[in-house]
């Protein structure tokens, strides 16, 4: 006889789960109608800025909410310290000053604003790739400095017999013309990273005559031959370019990403462009390179270490930088300041949920369509918990039915939350942080999708403990969720599955008389009222019961006589 119980107070809807978000700190310098936005949307804003880690750990003890740019670090001391934080807004597109694996463990959502800025950093890179070209910062300062320099007269390495044929822009510096600059038309632009602001420079420097080729790991080459990009291998794109500017994330496989071995392979005198994040271009060898006239220029809009104590860089007189000015454009701070308030907002009132960094399933729970199969996902998942204990292996997660045929990857966390919800100690499983955990607890889930099998090619949501007795699947009808089956024992009608509402399950041999005035005076006993009752078919010779109950059973000890198996469970 197998008999388990379950516990617990019904948490919220998987869409809701942050609907308790009341107050909001920002730490950083945003546009002022980014606390209007915030404010008229019902919540509590605190500005402060410029708060040491202790400073900013004090003011997040009553905060359900952060919003920073980049100059706030929330590490994981911050995160693992604020117990009310559920969610950090970057207003801006990268999120490495958030911590976040930290983040995700706590199940603290993370969102940016990955439109905000893309086309003042765009613009930027854009000007920087001129600058270079025609070396018009060094021109200036020599001009305010008093000076008329045509034609500067300097001292330049010279040239080794059988080194290979310069440019007329490396024979001209050879000759003392400092000022002497590059044509853009006819040059190679490689680009590295092919997402929103590498193809705001693309389109742009095409106008300029430029060809353009670059890399990018997620985009494909149809996509970017669609804006005028031919992408290339990594190799095949050192020798070739004159010019390169990288737009990709700082990661362990993108830091250091140009280094020595990169500009060894480089054209002689290639120029470089980062405006995306310091520690993309290794600076020790930017520097070995441009002493060595490998790299004619670089032009630097961020640094590992910012403000940057090492000062080598900056003073090459080949060098254009400037103090992280990416972003930095009216338009670009009140878009960014508008889009991460306008996402707060949504979110909290459940209407939308954008810029999710962390989180994707969590997305698809302000969707119409989708939430009530990730009410059911989670419903199954509590359901499995309840009926086979603690389970341990692999849970499978399998979808039918062309509309949730790319569902899976959405539905498996809220069927984890189901699994874990009541186990994970003090960290509460969410759609945040629920593959994390179920990693944790010993727990494999794989999910699979195959075609309806019913004649009329309804969607299905199975959920299977693989090499044990357990298998349960339900579907939705309008909205609501509803079980339909137990290891393959059919229920007509299905069961609803609701929020909140308890059930109890059992099984009994279908040859045993009449149960139901038992059962419903063991509820009685208990002093738990019966809501609703329904009975599956007949499937191996024994019949599930599903009782709708008040409240859940304090112990289902007295039910050991009467039943082969049963269980209670919310969720």
């Amino acid at each position: 006889v197998l008999l388990s119980g379950g516990a617990g107070v019904p948490g919220p809807t998987p869409a809701m789960a942050f609907a308790s978000l009341r107050k909001v700190l920002i730490s950083d310098s945003l546009d002022p109608c980014c606390r209007k936005i915030l404010q008229d949307g019902g919540l509590q804003v605190v500005e402060k800025q410029n708060l040491s880690k202790e400073e900013l750990i004090a003011e997040l003890q009553d905060c359900e909410g952060l919003i920073v740019r980049s100059a706030t670090k929330v590490t994981a001391d911050v995160i693992n310290a604020a117990e009310k934080l559920q969610v950090v807004g970057r207003a801006g597109t990268g999120v490495d000053n958030v911590d976040l694996e930290a983040a995700t463990r706590k199940g603290v959502l993370v969102m940016n604003t990955p439109n905000g800025n893309s086309l003042s950093a765009a613009e930027l890179t854009c000007g920087m790739l001129m600058c270079l070209a025609r070396q018009i910062p060094q021109a200036t300062a020599s001009m305010k400095d008093g000076k008329w320099e045509r034609k500067k007269v300097s001292i330049r390495p010279r040239r080794p017999p059988l080194a290979p044929a310069l440019s007329s822009a490396d024979l001209a510096c050879l000759l003392g013309l400092q000022f002497m600059g590059t044509e853009l038309n006819g040059k190679v632009l490689g680009i590295l990273g092919l997402g929103r602001i590498g193809r705001e420079v693309a389109t742009r420097m095409q106008s300029f005559g430029m060809k353009t080729v670059g890399y990018d790991p997620v985009i494909s080459p149809e996509v970017s031959a669609s804006f005028g990009v031919q992408q290339l291998p990594l190799e095949d794109i050192w020798p070739l370019c004159d010019f390169i500017t990288v737009h990709t994330p700082l990661l362990p496989s993108t830091t250091g990403l140009l280094n020595d071995g990169t500009f060894a392979r480089c054209k002689k005198g290639v120029r470089v462009v980062n405006c995306a994040r310091g520690g993309i271009v290794d600076e020790a060898a930017l520097l070995r390179a441009l002493q060595s006239g490998q790299c004619a220029g670089a032009a630097l809009d961020v640094f590992t270490e910012e403000p940057p104590r090492d000062r080598a860089l900056v003073d090459h007189e080949n060098v254009i930088s400037c103090p992280h000015l990416g972003a930095s454009t009216r338009e670009a701070q009140s878009r960014c300041g508008e889009e991460i308030a306008r996402q707060f907002v949504d979110m909290v009132k459940g209407q939308a949920l954008a810029g999710v960094v962390n989180a994707h399933a969590l997305t698809s729970a302000f969707s119409p369509h989708t939430k009530p199969w990730l009410d059911l996902a989670e419903a199954l998942g509590t359901l499995m918990r309840a009926w086979a204990g603690s389970p341990r292996g692999t849970i499978h997660v399998v979808t039918q039915g062309t509309p949730l045929k790319n569902s899976g990857s959405c539905l498996s966390p809220a069927v984890i939350v189901g699994l874990l919800k009541e186990a994970t100690g003090p960290v509460d499983v969410n759609l945040v942080n629920a593959k994390l955990l179920v990693q944790e607890a010993g727990l494999n889930v794989t999910t699979s999708h195959g075609p309806g099998e019913q004649a009329c090619g309804e969607s299905l949501l199975t959920v299977a403990l693989a090499g044990a007795p357990y298998r349960t699947m339900g579907l939705v009808q309008g909205t609501t969720p509803v079980l339909q089956a137990l290891n393959g024992a059919v229920f007509r009608p299905e069961v609803p599955l609701r929020r909140g509402r308890p059930l109890l399950l059992f099984r009994v041999q279908s040859s045993c008389p009449a149960m139901l005035p038992t059962m419903i005076g063991l509820l009685a006993e208990a002093g738990v009222q019966l809501l609703s009752y329904q009975t599956s078919v007949v499937s191996d010779g024994a019949t599930w019961h599903v009782m709708g109950i008040s409240s859940l059973l304090p112990s289902l000890d007295a039910w050991k006589q009467h039943v082969m198996e049963a269980f209670q469970f919310h969720f």
